[in-house]
């Protein structure tokens, strides 16, 4: 990925808390068709039953717990994830919570498509801009910052 645009094949994420992986798995079998024409990465444990269910490629990081959230935040901040699904359980207390928030803010910060249900996942992979390139509006935080307190220097 160069820059803010995002290519026709993207780089997808896969993440999923205990309680929501099997429901991750379930869904990337129904897209598997889709999802076979794309860049996979994923957290841990999650990426290793995604791999064994579905038979597709998963990059995978660390354990979410163990820093593979902020691994995969990092990767969004590089320019390597431009694209993520996330099934978090929102009933259950995590012990990284703060690690998700940051991942999440790093998510929203560079502008990339998130999904946290099926639903909201269904609507972004069947949209039409999941086959073209895309070109991010990723606000330039820099130049603000130097505009509110230094006028612009």
């Amino acid at each position: 990925m160069s820059g803010n645009k995002l290519g026709r094949q993207k780089h997808i994420a896969l993440i999923a808390h205990d309680n929501r992986k099997e429901d991750l798995i379930n869904w990337v079998k129904s897209k598997s068709d889709i999802l076979c024409r794309h860049f996979l990465c994923g957290t841990g444990t999650t990426a290793k039953m995604i791999t064994e269910n579905t038979g597709l490629p998963v990059k995978k990081f660390k354990s979410g717990p163990l820093g593979g959230d902020q691994q995969i935040g990092a990767c969004i901040a590089n320019g390597e994830v431009d694209f993520m699904i996330f099934f978090w359980d929102t009933l259950t207390s995590q012990p990284h919570d703060p690690d998700v928030k940051a991942l999440l803010r790093i998510a929203v910060l560079y502008d990339i498509p998130v999904a946290m249900n099926r639903s909201t996942a269904d609507f972004l992979l069947t949209s039409s801009l999941m086959e073209d390139d895309y070109e991010r509006n990723v606000v330039d935080y820099y130049s603000r910052i130097r505009k509110e307190h230094f006028g612009g220097i």
